[in-house]
C-alpha cells in the first residue's frame, strides 16, 4: 500500500508563516567574474547583505584577474531569455539590477523582460568599459541608451563614465554637475541618477542622488589610498535590494552608501592586483568585551540598526528620518 506525506496542519501553518517573513526577491542579469572582484559575485553578496535573495541570470563570463579584464565571452540572448523567464514566471521579483550584460542583443532581450514586467523598478548601472574596443563600447552604449534606459528608474554609474558617455560633446571648462548628468537621463527617460566618484578637495569624493531640478541626497567620503574593484556593482546591487525591501529612495542611497563604505574600509587583497571589497563585513563577529564590532565601529544599542530583513550593518542618514518618501516610478511609465 503506498504511504503518501500529507503535512499535518501544524505544517501548513509554519510553510504559510515563512511565505510571509520571507526576504523578497531581487533579480540581477550580469556577467560570472572568476576574480570575484565585480559581476555576480559582487551582486549576490549585496543582495544577501542587504536581505534579499538574489536570482542571478548569467548573461556572460569574464576573463580577468583582481588586475584587470582581458576578455568577455557573452551568452547568446536565449540563453538569457530562458534564465530569466524561468524564474520570473516562477517567484515574485521585487526589484531588477542589470549590471554588464555583454551584447547589444542581450540589451534589448533583457529591455523587453522589462517591458512585460513594467511594475518592477529597475536599476541600471553602467561600469567602466575602457577595457572592451572602441566599436564594442559604442554598440554596446549606443543600444544601453536606447533600449534599457527607457526602462530605468535609477542609472548608477561613476562621474567619469557617466559623463563620457552622456556628455561627449561637454562645452564648459567646468565638469558636469550630477544635474547636468540627470537632464540628459531624464531626456532618456531615466527620472534618477546616482553619480558617485565626484572629484572634490582634500581627498574627498562626492556621491549625489539628483533629478534635472534638485539634489536629493549626498554625500562625501575620504578617498581610500587603494585601488578597488567591484566598488560600483557593490553600490548598485545593494541599493537595489534595499529598494526591494520598501525603503525609501533616499534612504536606500544613504544605507547603501554606507554599506558600500564599510565594504570598502574592510577590504582585502587577496591577489597581485586590486583591493576587493568585503561585502560580508557585516558576518564578522569579532567583537570586544564591550559587545561592540571591534573594525567597523558599529555597537548593539545602535538606535538606526537596519530591520531584522537587512543583516547588513547599513545605517540611513539622521537628516533622512524625517524626509518625505519618494515614490518610484515603475518603468512602464517611461515609454
Amino acid at each position: 500500500m503506498p504511504i503518501t506525506n500529507t503535512p499535518p496542519d501544524s505544517s501548513k501553518t509554519l510553510l504559510a508563516e515563512e511565505e510571509d517573513t520571507a526576504p523578497v526577491c531581487v533579480m540581477t542579469f550580469n556577467a560570472n567574474d572568476p576574480s570575484g572582484a565585480g559581476g555576480l559575485t559582487a551582486d549576490i553578496a549585496a543582495i544577501v547583505s542587504a536581505g534579499a535573495h538574489p536570482l542571478a541570470v548569467v548573461t556572460g563570463a569574464y576573463v580577468r584577474d583582481t588586475a584587470e579584464i582581458f576578455d568577455h565571452f557573452s551568452f547568446d540572448e536565449e540563453a538569457v531569455t530562458d534564465q530569466a523567464r524561468s524564474a520570473l514566471e516562477d517567484m515574485p521579483v521585487a526589484a531588477i539590477k542589470v549590471g554588464f550584460v555583454g551584447s547589444p542583443e542581450n540589451i534589448s532581450t533583457i529591455a523587453g523582460i522589462a517591458a512585460d514586467y513594467a511594475d518592477i523598478p529597475l536599476i541600471a548601472y553602467m561600469p567602466n568599459l575602457s577595457w572592451w574596443s572602441d566599436s564594442e563600447i559604442e554598440s554596446y552604449q549606443d543600444a544601453f541608451r536606447e533600449l534599457l534606459l527607457p526602462q530605468t528608474t535609477v542609472l548608477v554609474g561613476n562621474h567619469s563614465s557617466l559623463w563620457r558617455w552622456l556628455l561627449p560633446d561637454w562645452p564648459s571648462e567646468r565638469n558636469p554637475a550630477p544635474r547636468d548628468i540627470a537632464k540628459v537621463a531624464e531626456s532618456l527617460g531615466v527620472p534618477y541618477v546616482l553619480v558617485t566618484g565626484i572629484p572634490c578637495p582634500d581627498q574627498f569624493i562626492d556621491n549625489v542622488l539628483a533629478t534635472p531640478l534638485t539634489v536629493l541626497y549626498s554625500e562625501k567620503f575620504e578617498r581610500f589610498e587603494a585601488v578597488f574593484s567591484g566598488a560600483g556593482e557593490t553600490l548598485s546591487a545593494a541599493l537595489t535590494a534595499l529598494l526591494a525591501n520598501g525603503n525609501d529612495l533616499q534612504a536606500a542611497t544613504a544605507e547603501a552608501l554606507t554599506y558600500l563604505d564599510h565594504s570598502l574600509d574592510a577590504g582585502f587583497h587577496p591577489g597581485m592586483g586590486h583591493v576587493i571589497p568585503e561585502r560580508m563585513f557585516w558576518a564578522q563577529t569579532d567583537l570586544d568585551d564591550e559587545g561592540e564590532v571591534g573594525d567597523e565601529g558599529q555597537t548593539d544599542d545602535d538606535s538606526h540598526a537596519a530591520p531584522d530583513s537587512a543583516p547588513a550593518k547599513v545605517r540611513a542618514s539622521q537628516s533622512l528620518l524625517n524626509a518625505p518618501a519618494i515614490e518610484l516610478p515603475t518603468n512602464g511609465t517611461k515609454h
